[in-house]
């Protein structure tokens, strides 16, 4: 393995993971303050800026000539995110659900993983394909927002732990200082938004020169590099995420975040990349016979677990992480 793509790599996903992590925190904030809801925020703004690593890395790898590795990564980020995260999670401790918007969010799922099969058998992801993507993307968050009002209490609390504004911030002081204090606090996140996307940017840049250097010196295809270390790389937002929420014993926001990270990745930042992509992004054809279908079959497989019980038991979370452990397993011994 070529040290300097390595060295690179590593250096590019370091970037990536505090970008994104400034990203979600700058526009979480700057949105809270100005008066978005903290359940809306963690269903939309969060799972969206989680997705930022993907888009990044998308974009890039697509003007870099290599847009197999952008649809590889988006396949392998999904099969992470469900699989290995949201199974870890149930399997350390069950994972009640209590989220209204799954009702929303599983179809949708699966719904956007077969929009991504569907379009992906004439073996190019063209633009006008991605213009459908955005339009289901714009369509199922209208719906996210109207069925976020009816969540309950309980549901909406853990959104605010996680989302809202820390009330000491502004708490016990007079009216002028409040608004300085909030009009500061503003200008920081605003700052930390755009510095943030600039680090994201730069760290995608890096990472996916080292992953094609990568992929080089050990004779393997972009697309696989996307589906494994980029994958795993881009999905560390999530990651972090999810623990965290777990952590704080908040685990409906850890279930909305994933779900929604996964529908976002596919209609909104590979309909991005898409779009900007003037001869549209290659499917190969391991991606176009397995890998595309293989994660469309976990987002079917999710719909039946979910509703059993309303509960993914600790068992079922492991079957997760096995599955996606086997899988990894097999790219690396039969596809490499």
């Amino acid at each position: 393995m070529s040290m300097s793509g390595s060295i690179i790599f590593v250096m590019g996903l370091i970037a990536l993971i505090v970008g994104a992590e400034m990203v979600v925190r700058g526009a979480s904030r700057l949105a809270a303050m100005l008066g978005v809801k903290p359940l809306v925020l963690g269903l939309t703004v969060v799972s969206i800026g989680t997705s930022v690593p993907e888009l990044a890395v998308g974009i890039t790898a697509s003007m870099q000539g290599s847009g197999s590795l952008a649809v590889g990564n988006i396949a392998g980020t999904n099969m992470v995110n469900i699989l290995f995260i949201l199974g870890l999670s149930a399997f350390l401790q069950p994972l009640p659900i209590h989220l209204q918007v799954l009702k929303l969010d599983l179809p949708m799922m699966v719904i956007a993983a077969a929009m991504m099969a569907g379009l992906s058998l004439d073996g190019t992801l063209t633009p006008f394909d991605g213009v459908l993507m955005f339009v289901a993307a714009v369509i199922y968050t209208m719906a996210l927002l109207r069925i976020s009002k009816r969540e309950s209490r309980a549901v909406e609390k853990e959104f605010e732990d996680m989302c809202g504004i820390d009330p000491g911030e502004t708490c016990g002081i007079d009216t002028i200082k409040r608004r300085q204090r909030e009009k500061q606090a503003r200008l920081k996140y605003a700052v930390m938004l755009v510095a943030g996307m600039g680090i994201t940017v730069i760290g995608a840049d890096w990472m996916v020169n080292g992953a094609i250097g990568i992929a080089r010196t050990l004779n393997i295809s972009d697309a696989l590099i996307g589906l494994t270390i980029v994958a795993i790389g881009t999905s560390s937002p999530e990651l972090a995420t999810t623990v965290v929420a777990t952590i704080r014993k908040e685990r409906d926001v850890a279930v909305g975040n994933l779900l929604g990270s996964s529908i976002y990745n596919i209609l909104v930042v590979l309909s991005l990349t898409c779009m900007i992509s003037p001869g549209g992004l290659p499917v190969t054809h391991e991606l176009m016979l397995f890998d595309i279908p293989l994660m469309t079959g976990v987002a079917l497989a999710c719909v039946p677990v979910f509703l059993n019980g309303k509960c993914i038991s600790r068992m079922e979370g492991g079957m997760g992480v096995t599955l996606y452990l086997i899988y990894l397993l097999w790219l690396i011994l039969f596809r490499t």
